[in-house]
């Protein structure tokens, strides 16, 4: 259940939801799955691949809500082996090696590099955390426990042999590759994780997985848990229309992150299971700061003890994060306190290299949905999931704490066999090996991409043949062949993307909203190509697929306008829409 889409004002009803009619036609089901981030889809194609009767639906759309807010990364979970976190390490670098393999298409090799600035520093603090004991202070992680913790790491990256071992460079050969570096540098360490490029296209290959499966597997987006009957049957209401119905299943799954415990409120099953921790980050528009990074992530320990990084991504930067108690009754926003920290972050590594708010082309925050802890400090309260189980009217509800990115498909797994058990079902399939969406087919070598290239490129050429392989993976055979049966044309505010493209989004994945396509179908916001002009032309074309009125046209271009300044800093003004314009052809 994550937050409700902000918007101008209530557009006015649209043409009947395929997605809401068929849970209309048939309220009841097997398992209902509430919150569509990207655990919740998890388990909902987990369930789906095993024969089950499944529902999945999100007051918002999908990914919209703590799913949205990820560094972008798939990683093992290095600084974890500091609290002793063996078990959670080992699953995490075998999930990422696993991606690695069954998402190509999104999830690839991250050189990691981080910058040290002592060699001693941290030889006690770090054991005392490793056996439990809270310590006090900013004990910065010196060359020799660094050198301990990625050895450990290597030991269990073996797993899939996906990735190279660490390296080690003194400071003149550091400085050599990456100069604008601090001149008091003394090592870095890099090591190689993996970046997810496309962290919400990578969650709706997972639902389109389970979907795909036919009529069993049922999901919906903007679709709310509002009641619990006494009954267990759960009072929904459609988000777009205010309509009211009921579901009723076997099992019910609240899987809605850091709203866990509002939920269960919701249902009449108050809980206290959550801690969320809220992480901030800022996209910026830097040439000379992306340069500085040599396509490698910079990750290191600010003066706060706090874990921050530097990411090239799409052309721009990445950073953040925080890691900043959070009360779920307020807006999860990025704060203005929040980029000043971001900038101090820079500073700290490249301190020849300014920036300011300027540079900045979207901002995002996201709450970790962590456990209710005592930990000395945030960074310390454990990333581990597990699963409370509790009941209403006789139906089991199942309450998803915690989970991240890194290990959705076996949370999905594990999540899905508790379930299964209750139904009184056995396993008969596994995600474990099983490709992603648009992996399957997917090109991984040099001789089959330029096959690939050749056989898809015939009709719309090989360079957007590619840049179509770059967004969906093999899923662009369908763009491709929408784009062969009819006219098309490029969006003439945001050209690397075309109405036939545009148009496919939005009639097979669930396109509810403007803000659903600017967010979460492609990456115009984040890369800062949103522009009033751009919101007029999606506008028109949203609507002339979905049937909007004129009066739907315009509200959904303001309440997108709000919603992308209010949530992300998106100014929109004649001077940033001639920037917009400009980046859009780098």
């Amino acid at each position: 259940m994550t937050p409700r889409a902000a918007s101008a004002s209530r557009p006015s009803s649209p043409a009947a939801r395929a997605t809401v009619e068929a849970l209309r036609a048939r309220p009841q089901c097997e398992v209902l799955i509430i919150g569509a981030g990207i655990n919740g889809i998890a388990t909902f194609r987990d369930l789906a691949l095993n024969g089950v009767d499944v529902v999945l639906i999100d007051r918002d759309d999908y990914v919209a809500g703590a799913s949205s807010g990820s560094s972008h990364m798939i990683h093992g979970g290095i600084r974890y082996l500091e609290n002793g976190e063996f078990r959670l390490v080992q699953e995490s670098v075998h999930e990422r090696n696993a991606l690695l393999r069954l998402a190509p298409h999104y999830v690839r090799p991250l050189p990691t590099t981080i910058p040290i600035f002592s060699t001693f520093s941290s030889l006690l603090s770090a054991p005392l955390k490793f056996i439990g004991v809270k310590t006090r202070g900013k004990k910065e992680r010196g060359a020799l426990i660094i050198k301990v913790g990625l050895t450990i790491y290597d030991i269990f990256s073996r797993d899939g042999g996906r990735v190279p071992r660490h390296q080690f460079r003194g400071a003149k050969a550091s400085r050599a590759l990456l100069p604008a570096l601090r001149r008091d540098v003394k090592w870095t360490a890099t090591y190689y994780d993996a970046s997810m490029h496309d962290p919400e296209r990578l969650a709706l290959d997972v639902l389109m997985d389970g979907v795909a499966v036919g009529d069993r597997a049922r999901a919906s987006n903007y679709v709310e848990a509002v009641a619990m009957d006494a009954d267990g049957a759960v009072r929904v209401r459609d988000a777009i229309t205010g309509d009211d119905f009921a579901i009723t299943a076997r099992v019910v799954v609240n899987a809605s992150g850091p709203w866990t415990d509002l939920t269960n409120e919701a249902l009449g099953e108050p809980s206290q299971f959550m801690g969320g921790t809220k992480g901030s980050h800022i996209v910026v528009d830097h040439p000379e700061l992306l340069a500085a990074c040599n396509g490698r992530e910079i990750f290191f320990e600010f003066t706060d003890g706090r874990i921050v990084l530097i990411y090239p991504l799409k052309g721009r930067v990445l950073i953040g994060t925080t890691d900043i108690a959070h009360d779920m009754a307020e807006p999860i926003l990025c704060t203005e306190e929040e980029i000043d920290y971001f900038f101090d972050v820079v500073a700290y590594v490249f301190p020849s290299i300014p920036v300011d708010r300027s540079h900045i082309v979207f901002r995002f925050s996201g709450v970790r949905p962590l456990p209710r802890q005592d930990a000395a400090s945030n960074a310390q309260i454990s990333r581990d999931y597990r699963v409370e189980e509790g009941a209403v009217g006789g139906t089991p509800v199942l309450s998803l704490v915690g989970g991240k990115w890194t290990t959705f498909r076996a949370l999905g797994e594990q999540l899905g066999g508790r379930v299964l058990s209750l139904l009184g079902r056995s396993r008969s399939v596994s995600t474990d090996g099983r490709l992603i969406g648009g992996a399957v087919g997917y090109p991984t070598t040099t001789a089959a991409r330029e096959k690939w290239l050749a056989e898809h490129g015939a009709t719309v050429g090989t360079d957007r043949a590619a840049e179509l392989l770059e967004r969906y993976g093999t899923s662009a055979e369908a763009i491709i062949r929408r784009i062969e049966s009819a006219p098309d044309a490029p969006i003439a505010a945001a050209p690397d993307y075309s109405r036939a493209e545009i148009v496919h989004l939005v009639e097979t994945e669930q396109v509810v909203r403007l803000v659903d396509v600017l967010l979460r179908r492609t990456s115009l916001a984040f890369r800062g190509l949103v522009t009033d002009a751009l919101l007029d032309e999606l506008a028109q074309l949203l609507g002339d697929v979905l049937g909007w009125s004129p009066e739907r046209r315009a509200e959904e271009h303001e309440g997108a306008r709000h919603y992308l300044a209010d949530r992300h800093g998106v100014e929109l003004s004649h001077e940033t829409q001639g920037a917009a314009s400009r980046r859009g052809k780098d």
